[in-house]
């Protein structure tokens, strides 16, 4: 699909007056479908405009010296070499880049997502046949070039560190030419005119935040003992290298101070110059999709290379060093799919309800659940009752966990000035709330034993936890302790290392534990006789995968430290949590969002199972989720699995799920066999009854379609709360607005706020003020509207929440009122802010 269009239309667009060329049109260019089983988004609207310029364009010339290629917003076209009006040479809802002519110039290769991804393709320019050479559905392609004879391509093929490969033109798996080192990646190949050298970009990992020079170099491949070598060695990178045909020249990209220019190399001399200076800004800091820097190419007899900065497409002497603008034009149509915008709108109402419930768990007896919202511990009677706080505690209550016989409820806290304890209460809400913990410490995921009178807990340091900033530190579940359910001394177990969210079967007196790499493993109380009982993956999800790092409560994935963050990692996800059930027959784990049931066989090994189809597995297993789920719980007879997802609480009845899942088998087993029963039988008949056959065909398909198979039952969880919104009515006065309107700025304005709104604004003593209106002086101001950060990490602390949340009173603080986090690895963000703004 179109990835980049909305990137690609902002830069170019600032090329051209937008609004005297560009036009909407809402309305379909036609009624013929345009829609693929590759990409199934249907245009409904295009966008026409005249232009003259445009932003990241990747050029190259014909072997006769007469044509240009070059694409533009994921389309291709052509100009003649001294310019003029485009051809388009690829169209519609496929993105086509990077155009090579083939050294015959009869087709040309390029980089096109026609197949649903990523892929190389061919077209001959003749017929305009188009032939797809790589088939993959789940790998980035950045760009790909002709060998001298024709014969092959090479591609940067890969997910994060990406890879050369080479293909032939009629297709073929190909080979990879680089394998090592695994974190090396390497893009923008050319390939020498003799052919016996691959020139390329190459980096160490794809890319990295505060990014320091170098980031890239030249690299080369040799095409006869695969040895590679490094030609450069500047300090501001050197990329996207460019050789003459006569290969006499290389040209590429590199950075000096704040701008990118391009250096002309003498491959016989080994001479550098400056050839062009400033240039096309490069694209070093990110991952470069469309390469490093836009693919130049020379003139056929190496006097010139073709390059494009400013908007503009350019010749440039390759001896005297000036640059002659090669002009075109381009009557641009694109296709766009519906457009998405949602509203939102923001009430004023100052009862709102919580939009996440967590660490949700079902009393032994299935009657009532707790959970937390808002920092505050609750509990409501099941299925519909209404929920009702347990104390009124000023600080953060979380991670409830019920005693075996359901009358009391253990929970971990947090404040500011104190830290954390373990507290119980009684689960009808009668007493007050005991401190169980002599010594404040971070107290994470407490759990009730069956067979002792013992509440076990993974424990940080007070410290650690009162200085963190984020959610990372390794020293926050430092060690495996256990302390009375009647309260006292804090026994240590062992060291956590790496062990988590502890819990119970009733079958054994043992704790399980959920080990990163070991899976769900169980110790005996003194920290002896470790044991591994279960080891699962789930399916391998698109982009690079990420070995699971647990956060505070062992619940959350999080991403993987600096020195690993980048490295291409094509492996199954693994669980971010597993529960023994408490008969010890059943496992449920929570793999990439999902949870699944799986039985946990003995056979003196340790099972490793798969469940990325869960249908399949190796031993009975159940994906229970159909959008996702977090905070999974055992019910106490081992009967139902419960998670929460947002407000909502789902309870799935395995026994309901396998009986559905079996009568859905043996109904498929009786239409296949009356499927063989009706072969054998005389098959003529009259068209009355082929068509009565037909529609009742029709009927049971439609009906298997509208089958959504057995879905858990979901309960809606409202609990209420007051937004902090004001009351009264404000002038600030006499400031200078810079309004982001078509009013400009207003040296000196007023505006005027009542309630929680900004009624009017406009030039000072111009605003009609209602009786009774505080005024602020705020000459001397300047006043904006907050700004909006559409990529905001905002990741304070996660499991256990802190009342005071510093990052966003630091953003607010600055201005910054709106944010968007493109990549929360967590869900935490559903009730950190709601929770701020309500303090």
């Amino acid at each position: 699909m179109k990835k980049y269009n909305i990137l690609s239309l902002l830069i170019g667009l600032l090329a051209f007056n937008f609004g005297a060329f560009a036009q909407e049109k809402e309305d379909k260019a036609d009624s013929t479908k345009k829609t693929t089983k590759e990409l199934p988004l249907e245009p409904e609207r295009t966008i026409e405009f005249n232009t003259k310029e445009g932003t990241w364009l990747s050029v190259d010339v014909s072997p006769d010296g007469e044509t240009i290629i070059f694409d533009m917003m994921g389309d291709i076209y052509s100009i003649p070499f001294a310019g003029g009006k485009a051809t388009k040479l690829t169209e519609g809802m496929p993105y086509d880049v990077h155009p090579r002519f083939s050294p015959d110039g009869k087709s040309i290769v390029f980089i096109s997502d026609k197949s649903g991804s990523d892929n190389i393709w061919t077209m001959n320019l003749e017929s305009e046949e188009m032939k797809q050479i790589t088939k993959d559905d789940d790998q980035n392609y950045f760009s790909a070039d002709w060998t001298p004879d024709g014969e092959y391509i090479i591609g940067a093929k890969g997910r994060r560190n990406i890879k050369l490969h080479i293909y032939h033109k009629e297709g073929g798996s190909g080979a990879q030419l680089i394998e090592e080192p695994d974190n090396l990646k390497t893009t923008d190949p050319t390939i020498s005119p003799d052919g016996k050298l691959i020139y390329f970009s190459k980096r160490k990992s794809a890319w990295n935040y505060n990014a320091q020079f170098p980031q890239y170099q030249i690299g080369t491949y040799d095409m006869e003992d695969g040895d590679m070598a490094t030609i450069t060695s500047r300090y501001g990178s050197a990329f996207t290298p460019t050789l003459s045909p006569d290969g006499k020249w290389l040209v590429y990209g590199t950075r000096f101070e704040t701008e990118t220019g391009l250096v002309r190399r003498n491959l016989q001399t080994g001479d550098e110059e400056w050839l062009a200076y400033p240039v096309q800004r490069d694209e070093q800091e990110s991952i470069g999709p469309l390469g490093v820097y836009p693919a130049m190419s020379f003139t056929p007899d190496s006097k010139f290379l073709i390059a494009t900065y400013g908007g503009k497409i350019h010749k440039i002497d390759i001896n005297a060093k000036t640059a002659t603008e090669i002009p075109f034009e381009v009557d641009l149509k694109l296709e766009l799919g519906p457009r998405l915008k949602f509203e939102y709108p923001i009430e004023d109402n100052k009862e709102a309800f919580v939009t996440q419930i967590r660490d949700a768990v079902p009393s032994p007896n299935g009657a009532q659940l707790a959970f937390t919202a808002l920092n505050r511990l609750y509990v409501m009677d099941l299925p519909d009752g209404k929920p009702k706080r347990l104390t009124k505690h000023e600080f953060t209550e979380a991670m409830p966990a019920w005693s075996p016989d359901g009358s009391q409820i253990v929970f971990s806290t947090w404040e500011e000035k104190e830290g954390g304890h373990l507290y119980k209460i009684n689960a009808n809400g009668r007493g007050n709330a005991v401190k169980l913990t002599q010594n404040p410490a971070l107290y994470l995921d407490p759990e009730w034993s069956y067979k002792q009178n013992r509440i076990v807990f993974n424990r940080g340091a007070n410290q650690v936890y009162l200085d963190a900033i984020d959610p990372f530190g390794s020293l926050m579940m430092e060690d495996l302790a256990w302390i009375s359910s009647d309260g006292g001394k804090v026994t240590l177990i062992d060291k956590a290392k790496g062990r988590n969210t502890p819990h119970f079967s009733k079958v054994e007196d043992r704790i399980y534990l959920n080990h990163g790499k070991k899976g769900l493993i169980s110790i005996r109380w003194d920290g002896t006789d470790e044991k591994e009982h279960l080891q699962l993956t789930g399916i391998t999800t698109y982009g690079s995968s990420v070995d699971m790092v647990h956060a505070h409560d062992g619940s959350h994935n999080i991403l993987p430290d600096t020195e690993d963050a980048w490295r291409e990692k094509n492996k199954p996800s693994t669980p971010s949590e597993i529960r023994i059930s408490p008969d010890g027959k059943t496992a449920l784990a929570k793999i990439a969002n999902d949870i699944y049931s799986v039985s946990i066989p003995k056979y003196g090994q340790t099972p490793k199972i798969s469940v990325s189809k869960a249908d399949n597995a190796a031993f009975p297993a159940m994906k229970l989720t159909v959008m996702g789920g977090e905070f999974p719980a055992w019910s106490g007879n081992s009967e139902k699995v419960h998670w929460s997802l947002g407000s909502s609480h789902f309870i799935y009845d395995l026994a309901e799920g396998k009986a559905y899942a079996d009568s859905v088998a043996t109904a498929k087993k009786e239409a296949e066999k009356k499927k063989e029963e009706e072969k054998d039988e005389d098959k003529e008949k009259d068209s009355e009854e082929e068509e009565e056959d037909k529609e009742e065909k029709a009927d049971e398909k439609k009906e298997d379609k509208e089958d959504e198979g057995y879905i858990a039952k979901e309960l809606k969880i409202k609990v209420s709360y007051e937004k902090d919104i004001p009351d009264g009515t404000i002038l600030l006065k006499g400031a200078r607005i810079i309004t982001m309107t078509d009013k400009g700025v207003i040296e000196n304005g007023d505006i005027l706020i009542e309630n929680n709104r900004i009624t009017a604004v406009g030039e000072s003593g111009s605003l009609d003020i209602p009786n009774g209106a505080k005024t602020i002086d705020a000459s001397g101001k300047t006043i904006t509207p907050g700004f909006v950060d559409t990529h905001a990490h905002m990741w304070p602390n996660w499991g256990l929440h802190k009342n005071q949340v510093w990052i966003y009173s630091a953003n607010l603080a600055y201005g910054v009122t709106t944010t968007r986090d493109p990549q929360t690895a967590t869900t935490d963000v559903l009730t950190i802010p709601i929770w701020w703004m309500q303090a």
